[in-house]
């Protein structure tokens, strides 16, 4: 039997310029090919585990436009538990906007829109989604309380614990 898996974590839209270079301070490099993906963090690891099998249940936030519409359709064709992402209204879904050179080098920004406010009071309200979970997966794109919080409630039950702490930041004992 598959390990529950619950993911608290980031849902975007990545935004891919392929490009000759990237480009120095200041210069604009003339790019190629263009493509969205589903991306986040969180919302890759969602995947990758239900991929593997596992029951997931995805907690985040995705704004209410297109991107996030997209975003839950991604995550409910792939068999993940959405019921814990939250659609905020008048904040856009998280974008990472990412140039990759043909020499595999890239660089990434991300604007989180939505994932900032995955909030303590949305952990406590997946309390349930957590406790249920064998396994709790996060990592650092959205705020540290809501992800000090989540790893609490797992603790509390001796669950696993699992944090990708990237983007890299300082963290709490």
């Amino acid at each position: 039997m598959a390990r529950k898996v619950c993911i608290v974590g980031s849902v975007n839209m990545d935004l891919v310029v392929r490009s000759p270079r990237l480009p120095a301070p200041g210069e604009t490099v003339m790019g190629g090919a263009f493509a969205m993906h589903p991306g986040g963090k969180g919302a890759n690891q969602a995947v990758a585990a239900a991929r593997m099998g596992a029951p997931v249940t995805m907690i985040g936030c995705v704004g209410d436009d297109e991107y996030g519409r997209r975003m839950l359709d991604v995550l409910a064709r792939e068999g993940i538990d959405a019921s814990g992402v939250r659609r905020r209204a008048g904040v856009p879904t998280g974008v990472a906007v990412i140039t990759v050179a043909e020499d595999g080098q890239n660089t990434i920004v991300v604007a989180p829109g939505a994932n900032a406010t995955v909030s303590v009071e949305q952990i406590d309200a997946a309390r349930d989604a957590i406790e249920a979970a064998d396994v709790l997966l996060m990592q650092l794109e959205v705020p540290l309380d809501a992800v000090s919080r989540a790893a609490e409630i797992s603790l509390a039950k001796a669950r696993t614990v699992i944090l990708n702490a990237a983007p890299a930041r300082p963290l709490v004992d």
